[in-house]
C-alpha cells in the first residue's frame, strides 16, 4: 500500500492589484499638485504685499517731505519780524507799555 504524501505547496506572495497602485499614485501626485499650487499662491500674495509696502514706504516719504515743507512755509510766515512788518504796513502799532496790563491767572 502507497501512501501519498501530501506536499504542502509553497504560498504565492500576494501582489497588490495594478490598478490600486496606480490608484495610490494618482493621489499622491494629485496630492502634491495642491501643496505646490498652495506654495505658489502663498508666493504671490507674499510678493503683492511686498509691493503694496513698497508703494506705502514711498507715499510715507513724499507725505514727510510735504510735511516738512509746510512746517518751513508755517514758521516763515509765523516769524516775529514779518509778523510785526505785516502789522505796520496795516497800520497797527505796538501796544503802549504803561496802558498794557497782565492779568495772573494763578498756576496749578
Amino acid at each position: 500500500m502507497a501512501v501519498a504524501v501530501a506536499r504542502a505547496r509553497p504560498r504565492s506572495t500576494r501582489r497588490t492589484a495594478p490598478t490600486r497602485r496606480v490608484a495610490g499614485g494618482a493621489v499622491w501626485i494629485v496630492v502634491m499638485a495642491v501643496l505646490l499650487a498652495g506654495v505658489v499662491a502663498l508666493n504671490v500674495a507674499v510678493l503683492r504685499l511686498n509691493l503694496r509696502f513698497d508703494e506705502m514706504a514711498r507715499e510715507r516719504d513724499q507725505l514727510r517731505a510735504e510735511q516738512a515743507e509746510l512746517a518751513s512755509m508755517l514758521a516763515t510766515r509765523a516769524a516775529s519780524t514779518r509778523t510785526a512788518s505785516l502789522a505796520r504796513r496795516e497800520g497797527y502799532v505796538p501796544a503802549d507799555q504803561a496802558t498794557t496790563t497782565y492779568l495772573d491767572l494763578g498756576k496749578r
